[in-house]
């Protein structure tokens, strides 16, 4: 008894200190669209499964405000596919651990973190994007938009909606990358103008485009794979990418700070960026963090690397506070309640 004791000790430590993930379960928050996290965990729950997976999901916005408020009693194990200036921000709070996933060396030197070991790895961008219902346009005898300066046409005044910076991601890179393209100055007058035009600001990136889909209101800032997917299923939307480039983000994974990391965190942070949920994300996202000739899909720039602007994540994160305040100050009052 006593030896049968022993090694079964013995084969516990082997089973700690292995690749393989021990039974137990994960709590993993995303801003991931809901209709893609079920096809991209397929994969994972067919190699391990013993890992449960509790998936935390909401807009960018509250993902952030939520794990920043946990900051001292952290809930997530991982998270998954939330913006990199988000991310920044929680990185500069001291709250994410270090942690290469494997493959990591597969990654493109931009779409991850410098340090070594990563704090954070990207997997793919996202990018502002018009999606336009070409029906209700066109009983209005309007054209479609081409361009940021199309939007401030006096003919689409009412007809736009675009997604609140501070509970959107897609909303807070259609704003910084407004500022970054124009300057401050300019930027602000623009939206100034902007704002006469728009009916809402939605707590959703998504939300536009549906409402757009929908014809609720014929224009909706929103980002690109939304569009694209609704255009997809029969809806009568086009997806128009400004001429004068999209802001962008990068959707990214980080392994929570915690007393205690799970070593099954560590597995879903592997699998995050393989070949097989690389795959998967192409499917929907026209820049994928591994490789450099993956294929387009359907609906996006042929040259999709040249439609994203000069994007600088670190000045868009530690200026993040200053615009939403800003931001809330002259546009508040049209948010969705």
């Amino acid at each position: 008894m006593k030896r049968l004791k022993a090694v079964l000790a013995v084969l516990a430590l082997v089973l700690a200190f292995s690749g393989t993930a021990r039974a137990g379960e994960i709590t993993v928050y995303t801003a991931l669209e809901d209709d893609q996290i079920p096809v991209y965990l397929k994969s994972f729950q067919e190699q391990h499964p013993d890992i449960k997976v509790n998936i935390v999901r909401d807009s960018t916005g509250i993902i952030t405000a939520k794990l920043l408020a946990e900051k001292n009693n952290p809930q997530a194990d991982v998270i998954w596919g939330t913006a990199v200036t988000s991310l920044l921000l929680l990185d500069k709070q001291g709250m994410l651990a270090p942690y290469n996933p494997k493959g990591i060396e597969r990654v493109l030197p931009q779409f991850k973190d410098k340090a070594k070991p990563a704090r954070w790895v990207g997997i793919d961008a996202w990018m502002t994007a018009f999606v336009c219902n070409t029906v209700e346009l066109q009983k209005r005898n309007l054209p479609l938009p081409k361009s940021y300066a199309d939007l401030l046409k006096p003919e689409y005044k009412g007809l736009i909606t675009m997604p609140n910076p501070a509970s959107s991601g897609t909303g807070f890179l259609t704003v910084s990358a407004l500022i970054q393209l124009f300057g401050e100055k300019k930027a602000w007058e623009y939206m100034d103008k902007l704002n006469e035009n728009i009916a809402i600001y939605t707590h959703s990136g998504s939300k536009p485009a549906k409402m757009a889909g929908a014809g609720e209101y014929p224009i909706g800032i929103s980002f690109g794979y939304r569009g694209i997917m609704q255009k997809r299923k029969g809806e009568p939307v086009e997806t128009i990418f400004p001429k004068e480039g999209s802001g962008w983000d990068l959707e990214a994974n980080a392994l929570m700070k915690k007393a205690s990391i799970k070593p099954e965190a560590k597995v879903f942070l592997d699998w995050a960026i393989s070949d097989e949920v690389m795959k998967e994300y192409n499917k929907n996202f026209a820049i994928i963090s591994v490789g450099k000739d993956n294929p387009v899909p359907e609906g996006f720039p042929a040259k999709p690397l040249k439609q994203l602007i000069k994007n600088d994540f670190s000045w868009a994160a530690e200026n993040r506070d200053r615009i939403l305040k800003e931001w809330n100050r002259r546009y508040g009052s049209k948010e969705t309640k």
